[in-house]
């Protein structure tokens, strides 16, 4: 008989590339990963990894039982959560992947009330970039991602994940209090063709939003500074670096230095969804902390933004 936990490790390896990736993927150690792909190897009396170079591929035997098994781990992960349904039981394991400021400023606050409401269910919680909790959630690692999408910047997802829309994430423009554009009731990207922004790296979504922002400017965003944190924007605004788009949600108080000015023209804003597998539409924990994401996400942004 095949070891569904050996199998859950051989998938992740074949998602993430490498036994290192899948082990930090996974929270299992590279150790166990390994071990877990070896008992696999004894059950199936075949190979399924192959050293190749400083690392390892799947071979076609590998590849072959990670493609097959998804369907019958599909039906298996339907079947349980029917049979929870049925119970009216909220309980086991929900595993959750946010990004940072949806975990701070929409996962956190319905932690404790889901606690005290279903205390059989177990939350486990790991922070990832929106494009990885896609992958995440369409590969039977976590049950719950939380992602963002800004405007027209697509964010691909399979057909057998679903897609539940939570809220509408409006980002400022963030200064110090002595910048000249401190005192304006509002901005648009041509008022911003001169200032230095702090911003994410090239490639991220935020990024790619900035500078679609700039369409129609006929320049592109002056890029001062690079950090991956809001967090660390809003302290480089203070220390008078540049000016930064932090969106509300998660968003930490401004304090006395810093001013948030409303953007127009377009208006910044991130849509925030929930994803889950369609196999789990019937997972009464799955709903359960939908329920609650939804509710929250629902509360006007404006509300978290200060």
């Amino acid at each position: 008989m095949i070891d569904l936990d050996a199998l859950a490790g051989l998938r992740a390896v074949a998602t993430h590339g490498s036994v290192v990736a899948a082990a930090a993927a996974t929270g299992f150690t590279p150790s166990a990963i390994s071990q877990q792909v070896k008992r696999l190897e004894r059950q199936t009396g075949v190979p399924l990894l192959e050293r190749v170079g400083r690392g390892v591929m799947l071979t076609s035997h590998g590849l072959h039982l990670v493609e097959s098994s998804r369907r019958v781990l599909a039906e298996l992960e339907e079947l349980e959560a029917g049979l929870q349904r049925r119970a009216g039981v909220v309980s086991g394991q929900v595993r959750l992947a946010a990004f940072s400021t949806a975990m701070r400023g929409l996962v956190a606050p319905i932690v404790r009330r889901l606690r005290e409401e279903h205390p059989e269910l177990r939350l486990t919680l790991t922070e990832h970039e929106p494009w990885d909790t896609v992958d995440l959630v369409a590969g039977g690692e976590v049950e719950i991602g939380v992602v963002h999408r800004w405007g027209g910047v697509a964010l691909a997802v399979p057909e057998h994940v679903v897609t539940t829309p939570l809220a509408g994430d409006v980002a400022d423009l963030v200064v110090h209090r002595e910048h000249p554009l401190a005192t304006r009731s509002s901005v648009t990207p041509h008022d911003l063709l001169e200032v230095d922004w702090v911003a994410t790296s090239e490639g991220t979504i935020c990024r790619q939003w900035l500078g679609r922002m700039y369409d129609g400017t006929g320049r592109g965003p002056r890029i001062a500074h690079v950090s991956a944190e809001f967090d660390s924007h809003l302290a480089l605004v203070a220390a008078g670096l540049g000016v930064a788009l932090v969106p509300r949600m998660g968003r930490a108080p401004l304090g006395e230095a810093l001013v948030a000015v409303p953007v127009r023209d377009p208006e910044p804003v991130r849509l925030v969804d929930a994803l889950h597998r369609r196999t789990m539409a019937d997972s009464p924990a799955v709903t359960a902390v939908l329920d609650a994401l939804a509710q929250a996400g629902s509360e006007p942004s404006a509300s978290r933004a200060r």
